[in-house]
């Protein structure tokens, strides 16, 4: 199995976050799991510059490093706007490190984000504690036996909903029939593990009626996309009047407000905005396998748990780059350990499968007419 390099004190840090979780809610977390478990379940580890999922690189800029995430086809097909010229070899890597190496790094992050790409200058990013909004009245309440709907794809966000169903909440994972989580497409050990347990609901993203319902009688709503993307099909926190103590947890890439809300970010061109990179010889190496996701699904997880103890009523921010940014440190810590293989329960739910359930759960949560 491949090796990660984890600094020692990231680890630690990251498992006072699970111990608070499971001191609120008696389900012990081993932050080695959550950090490395997709790495041990695939087999991967980051190649000095080339990210453990190998979509993400680092590239050096005439000035600063850089990151860029082709993860995507809309990704690669955007690379011969990028670099100005009419197509690209199949793998445009070379091509993308010889520009970068003579374009300032503010230059190449402008360039991508208006193109869309995930992309991040090094160290960019500085620690900031989540936003937290009041949102509707509270009621305080345990996490057993609450409704989460789960709107997030890919990790940070179904993390946090995984964690939340491990501790008694009944998670609903909300998909469109048209585009579903991207995880379903990969390895199904990895959907399994971050999947298992909840329900599935199937809906249509612009016919949200349905969605709507569901969203007013929930007490956690998890969402992980650009804050226009559900504001614009009049979905999102205000929109409806909540229900007491509703929570509602959004996780962005670089925080909700400004220029960067529109910023697109996958974990690890986030972790490096935020600096969570090793040196090896000066020269900046990637940190576990995407671990701007994990780090944030846990803190979320943890968020939603102490927000429900108080009360709720709250709309909670997260940003992964500025949660990665409060673990980096100068180094020289890094530890060398086989990645935690997780143990898989059940299986990820099948697209829909559950969408009766759903509407039935929604119809014995509604309240009655006046």
């Amino acid at each position: 199995m491949a090796q990660l390099a984890i600094p020692t004190a990231l680890l630690r840090q990251a498992q006072t976050v699970a111990d608070g979780f499971a001191s609120r809610t008696a389900v012990a977390v081993d932050a080695a799991e959550l950090l490395t478990g997709r790495a041990a379940l695939l087999d991967i580890a980051p190649r000095g510059q080339v990210s453990a999922g190998g979509a993400t690189r680092l590239l050096p800029t005439r000035d600063r490093w850089c990151a860029l995430t082709l993860s995507r086809p809309d990704d690669v097909d955007a690379i011969p706007a990028l670099l100005q010229c009419d197509s690209v070899q199949a793998d445009p890597w070379r091509e993308i490190k010889c520009w970068a190496a003579e374009t300032g790094a503010a230059e190449v992050a402008e360039r991508a984000r208006l193109l869309g790409l995930p992309v991040a200058v090094l160290g960019e990013t500085a620690p900031a504690r989540p936003v937290v909004k009041p949102l509707g009245p509270g009621r305080a309440a345990p996490l057993s036996g609450a409704l989460v709907v789960d709107l997030s794809s890919m990790w940070a966000g179904p993390l946090c909903g995984q964690l939340l169903a491990r501790a008694g909440a009944t998670v609903v994972k909300v998909e469109s029939r048209d585009r579903p989580d991207g995880t379903r497409a990969g390895p199904p050990e990895f959907f399994d593990w971050l999947n298992g347990g909840k329900l599935s609901y199937a809906v249509d993203f612009e016919s949200p009626r349905d969605l709507a319902g569901l969203i007013r009688v929930a007490d956690v709503v998890i969402e992980a996309s650009r804050p226009v993307a559900l504001a614009r099909r009049g979905l999102g926190p205000g929109t409806a009047a909540p229900r007491p103590g509703q929570i509602w947890l959004r996780i962005t890439g670089h925080g909700a407000s400004g220029e960067q809300a529109g910023w697109v970010a996958f974990g690890d061109d986030a972790a490096v905005s935020g600096g969570l990179v090793e040196y090896e010889g000066g020269t900046p190496t990637f940190v576990g396998d995407a671990i701007a996701d994990p780090l944030t699904g846990l803190h979320a997880a943890a968020a939603v748990a102490a927000s429900r103890e108080r009360g709720g009523g709250e709309l909670i921010e997260f940003s992964m780059a500025a949660v990665a940014a409060a673990y980096r440190s100068p180094g020289g810590d890094a530890a060398v350990m086989a990645p935690v293989r997780p143990s898989v329960g059940q299986a990820g739910p099948q697209l829909g499968a559950d969408d009766e359930a759903v509407r039935r759960l929604v119809a014995e949560r509604a309240e009655p007419p006046c």
